[in-house]
């Protein structure tokens, strides 16, 4: 199901031709690639902990417990940073598509390009 979120969102920034929609496809492809990660992340343990040491002392019953039912952060942080980052992209590019709109009058990819004469 996510691999054709992520193909008609790929679809969407590829084909269509309208800055919007192009931004908008754009975003449904960051967070359909953000929740791949956290699915790759999750781990199916019964009561999964923080990894967080409940003790000061590192006994080996304690690191075999830890590292059986904790959850991995890793994807979790590498999430929050892509999505962090996919806000500060899609501000970046309505700030532009508003800028074009401003300039040419229109969103048009392909009647911008006529316009610029490439």
């Amino acid at each position: 199901m996510f691999f054709a979120v992520f193909a008609i969102a790929l679809y969407g920034v590829v084909i269509k031709p309208n800055i919007v929609k192009k931004i908008i496809a754009l975003s449904i492809l960051g967070d359909t690639a953000n929740t791949i990660i956290i699915f790759l992340g999750y781990r199916t343990v019964a009561k999964p902990l923080p990894p967080i040491f409940p003790e000061r002392t590192f006994s080996k019953d304690v690191l075999e417990m830890l590292l059986s039912r904790t959850v991995d952060p890793t994807p979790q942080v590498l999430v929050i940073t892509a999505i962090v980052i996919n806000m500060a992209v899609t501000a970046l590019l309505a700030f532009l598509a508003i800028q074009v709109y401003r300039l040419y009058g229109t969103l048009d990819f392909r009647k911008v390009i006529k316009m610029r004469g490439w």
